[in-house]
């Protein structure tokens, strides 16, 4: 495995490896890798000759008062597993690499980013779009590969390479959980032990929404009281939104018989956390 630091040399490997008539695969993160990126890895390298893993805490997609200084950076770490799993290249550039000085380029995805995630944190997507855009000119991959747990980002990535024609495969993983159900994130790592047992409230109120879906309850208000009435009773979780919308557009549901989505942010503690369950059949991959 190669651990590269600049745009130039990331290229000239990838240049490389198409004149060898491999698949370029790229799995994009910001490091503190756990097994919900090794999941996208071991996908990516099933389908795809050649993987690119990119490690870039990118400052643009933090709000002002949001935890950019404070995000886990775990390189050496992350470089071990990465090598573990077969990675071919890790591509970690620093912020002038990515940001040289007098950048005034963006990228914005219009509707779909302005709810959600979206409303909480405004300019969020502005900075997931714009770095990505940059990642796959850089390595300019045939497939780039995304975790299902970021629901709205996946969506907002699909729209934005639909909508500039960029030639690669947008694939969604499924989110994976630990064995009480919490899904796996990077931020995990600020909760205490106490906030660690609070933040599974997350995936319970999401198992409750699913319960009541596959019980034939179409109600998107009903689901969401429900599921918003056990975020409250857990005493250490601040709700920021719970919606269930649909699955496509992140639209109000007009078409209950549609596959919906449930989407919830809780703050415990300090720590920010999101997650998502799909109701009815939809393939989101």
């Amino acid at each position: 495995m190669i651990l590269t630091h600049t745009i130039v040399d990331v290229r000239r490997r990838v240049a490389a490896a198409r004149h060898n008539g491999l698949t370029i695969g790229l799995v994009p993160t910001m490091g503190a890798l756990h097994e919900g990126h090794l999941a996208l890895v071991r996908r990516a390298e099933s389908e795809c000759g050649f993987v690119v893993v990119s490690i870039f805490v990118n400052p643009t997609q933090f709000g002002p008062s949001e935890d950019y200084e404070r995000y886990p950076r775990t390189l050496e770490t992350d470089c071990s597993l990465c090598s573990e799993a077969g990675v071919d290249v890790v591509f970690a550039p620093d912020t002038a690499e990515m940001y040289p000085e007098g950048t005034s380029t963006w990228v914005e995805v219009e509707g779909i980013t302005q709810i959600l995630e979206g409303a909480s944190r405004p300019g969020h997507f502005r900075g997931v779009a714009t770095v990505c855009t940059k990642l796959f000119s850089i390595v300019q991959p045939d497939r780039a590969y995304f975790g299902q747990k970021d629901y709205q980002q996946l969506l907002v990535i699909r729209k934005m390479v639909c909508d500039l024609n960029l030639p690669l495969e947008i694939i969604a993983v499924p989110t994976v959980r630990e064995p009480d159900g919490l899904a796996m994130s990077s931020r995990n790592v600020y909760l205490s032990a106490e906030e660690r047992d609070a933040a599974t409230v997350l995936s319970r109120a999401l198992c409750l929404a699913k319960e009541m879906y596959e019980s034939g309850t179409r109600a998107p208000e009903a689901i969401r009281a429900a599921a918003i009435r056990l975020i409250d009773e857990e005493p250490l979780a601040e709700l920021d939104y719970f919606e269930v919308v649909d699955a496509e557009t992140l639209a109000p549901v007009v078409h209950p018989d549609k596959p919906m989505v449930a989407l919830t942010a809780v703050r415990i503690g300090r720590t920010r956390l999101i997650d998502n369950t799909i109701l009815g059949a939809f393939n989101s991959t």
